[in-house]
């Protein structure tokens, strides 16, 4: 592989999904359940900030002389996104799948925090929605974790990649 911007997508990605997926599974067992984290302090933000900035600096610098568009940017870090998400994806259903009380610590520990709603709170969500939602955990599954877990990661990225694609971008001088 002689592109250099798919070439270091894939590394940083790569180390990113490991790391990710370590990190879900000591959270796990430091008492802290991973799915129960809420989206807007999820580590993934840092993991995907560290690793998108470290690739697309080491692009821009060592292998275009200082350029770095932002179509490159979306794309490079796109692509550490995506390959992270999918990878730490694999590693929780493993995890899942093997570790018997993820799922039933999630299902327990939501539970307890819907129950703690209050009044207000419950009718502002909607009664309806609130029992459908509350009614439904015990049919939770790791596939609908996963499924969960994913679509936040490719989200989380997403907008951590614009905005260290539009700090990185740098275009020739005319």
């Amino acid at each position: 592989m002689k592109q250099p911007l798919v070439k270091l997508s894939i590394r940083y990605g790569l180390v990113a999904g490991v790391l990710a997926t370590a990190v879900l599974i000591a959270m796990f067992y430091m008492g802290r359940h991973p799915a129960m984290v809420s989206p807007f302090l999820d580590f993934r933000i840092m993991v995907f900030g560290i690793f998108i900035f470290f690739s697309l600096k080491e692009l821009r610098d060592y292998y275009q002389g200082g350029i770095l568009y932002f179509w490159q940017g979306m794309i490079g870090g796109g692509l550490i996104v995506l390959i992270a998400t999918v990878i730490s994806s694999v590693g929780l259903q493993i995890f899942g799948s093997w570790e018997e009380r993820f799922v039933s610590q999630y299902i327990k520990q939501m539970t307890d925090y819907l129950k703690t709603f209050p009044k207000e709170d419950i009718e502002r969500i909607g009664k309806d929605v609130y029992d459908r939602n509350l009614h439904a955990l015990p049919e939770t599954n790791i596939r609908k974790l996963v499924e969960t877990y994913f679509a936040q990661g490719i989200a989380i990225g997403f907008f951590v990649n614009i905005i260290l694609s539009v700090i990185l971008r740098r275009q020739p001088k005319t």
